[in-house]
């Protein structure tokens, strides 16, 4: 009988854990999705996007070998369809750690279905603009550029515009990486039933 008690005593301060952190893990949704949308630049993307997938929390660490690894949600028309994981591993020059949020765009259905249909992939080539305090930079595989904009935080000088019908941006919470590369991201997607 003393070991149903304290089994039910595990469950129920499980359930109580649980119940907790849910409303956190969906305010670290909204509050990301606040934050991205703070830009006047991103405001066309949240107009006119077909969908698009959020990481509130992205921790990545390397000395050498690298990884990266997040849960995200995936939207349609502004509302949940999905859960989305993204996990990355990298090898060469790169050293630190780093915690960023992430937001990608789908310009249309076609880029929604390809990133929805369970495992994706970004190509090498894949860049990002980051949003952090009024600064811009965009960074790849192909190269590195940054700009400063006198503008309010968040602001970007230019959106970059739809690549391959995506268009991914990015804002650092803290940490540093001397690799900053979105190209290699693998994402795993698992509809809502």
């Amino acid at each position: 009988m003393k070991r149903v008690i304290c089994r039910c005593r595990y469950v129920w301060v499980a359930v109580l854990v649980l119940s907790v952190c849910a409303p956190v893990m969906a305010d670290q949704f909204t509050e990301t999705i606040a934050l991205f949308q703070k830009s006047e630049e991103l405001k066309p993307y949240f107009d006119s996007a077909y969908g698009y997938a959020v990481f509130p929390s992205i921790g990545k660490g390397a000395v050498g070998i690298g990884g990266a690894y997040g849960h995200g949600k995936v939207y349609q028309h502004g509302q949940v369809t999905g859960v989305a994981t993204l996990a990355k591993i990298s090898v060469g020059f790169q050293v630190g750690g780093q915690v960023f949020q992430e937001i990608i765009f789908f310009q249309d259905k076609r880029a929604y279905d390809e990133f929805t249909s369970g495992s994706f992939e970004l190509d090498a080539t894949a860049s990002a603009v980051a949003i952090t305090a009024g600064a811009q930079a965009q960074t790849g595989t192909g190269g590195t550029s940054a700009g400063v904009s006198t503008g309010p935080d968040t602001g970007l000088q230019s959106a970059p515009g739809y690549t391959k019908g995506m268009a991914i941006f990015v804002h650092a919470k803290g940490g540093f990486m001397a690799e900053a590369a979105i190209g290699g991201q693998k994402f795993t997607f698992e509809p809502i039933r």
